[in-house]
């Protein structure tokens, strides 16, 4: 039976990794650090008695628990008012352009294509690098049966996974040079950045005003731009701290000093090809904390 200040520092020392895990099985933040938990309360109902490889017994429940949450998180989303985005997972100043694993958030949405089994498989195997075999056993499936989840998930997320990381000194300024063109409705300058099929989507969540459905397209988001500009006084965006969004480049910002809102930017051969805009408050909590904000913002 382990001390319990070392059943602690067991657990904290795994507890990163189980958060990632959680938050990309789960794409909420919020529902990661509830699993996690929970996860927590199991442990040390254990004890840790009789657990002799830590990692993977964290890693099985982690993973169980998550799959039970998403069950109802997926029925929770063929509810959502609009368009659904991944709550945005914010790397911290120290290790922004270095991701943990490869998933940006254009591959955080392909993973919603999945059933919940091939996710798990994906994400422990491809991402985690957990053998097929314990796979197996956290999924209750023979390894042959993890291994074609794996397969099938593969398949179809390949074409979301990033081909040319973008570096972070050219990320950081694209971005910035979005912002200042999107905010004063500069055409010109939009033009310049945006590839001709770029797709912008919009989580407002029914919480705050937000486009209902994708904008596909370079002359249409111009039109929205454009649009916007003439409606509201530019010194009405205000950027509140450039930063990296589930690998991709992007920035917090308030919009005429109520709602706050991160923007985060697909970029292929210096081009933007997706710009996905997150608003709704109930997915921005944590990002008001890491801004030093009391909460986020709400009209």
């Amino acid at each position: 039976m382990r001390r319990p200040d070392e059943t602690v520092s067991v657990f904290e020392a795994h507890r990163p990794r189980l958060v990632r895990l959680a938050y990309r099985m789960l794409g909420s933040v919020a529902e990661a650090e509830d699993v996690v938990q929970n996860a927590w309360l199991r442990w040390q109902g254990a004890n840790a008695e009789g657990v002799r490889e830590p990692a993977a017994w964290l890693t099985r429940t982690v993973t169980r628990l998550s799959l039970d949450v998403l069950k109802s998180a997926r029925m929770r989303r063929e509810t959502y008012v609009g368009a659904w985005l991944p709550e945005p997972l914010v790397q911290p100043e120290a290790e922004e352009g270095e991701l943990h694993d490869d998933l940006t958030l254009t591959l955080m949405l392909a993973l919603e294509r999945l059933s919940p089994l091939e996710r798990a498989a994906f994400l422990l195997h491809d991402v985690f690098g957990v053998e097929f075999e314990e796979v197996a056993s956290t999924l209750g499936r023979e390894p042959a049966a993890a291994r074609q989840l794996a397969a099938r998930a593969r398949r179809h997320v390949q074409d979301a996974r990033p081909r040319f990381p973008i570096e972070r000194s050219e990320g950081e300024k694209i971005a910035q040079a979005f912002f200042d063109a999107s905010r004063t409705g500069d055409v010109a300058a939009l033009r310049s950045l945006l590839a001709e099929g770029v797709t912008l989507r919009s989580d407002g969540g029914g919480k705050v005003i937000a486009f209902l459905n994708p904008i596909h397209g370079l002359e249409k988001v111009l039109r929205l731009y454009s649009g916007l500009r003439r409606k509201f006084d530019p010194a009405s965006f205000v950027h509140l701290r450039s930063m990296w969004i589930d690998g991709l480049p992007g920035y917090a910002s308030i919009e005429r000093g109520q709602v706050l809102q991160t923007t985060a930017l697909d970029i292929e051969g210096g081009r933007i090809v997706g710009i996905y805009i997150t608003r709704n408050p109930d997915k921005l909590a944590h990002v008001a904390r890491e801004l030093g904000l009391p909460s986020a913002p709400l009209h």
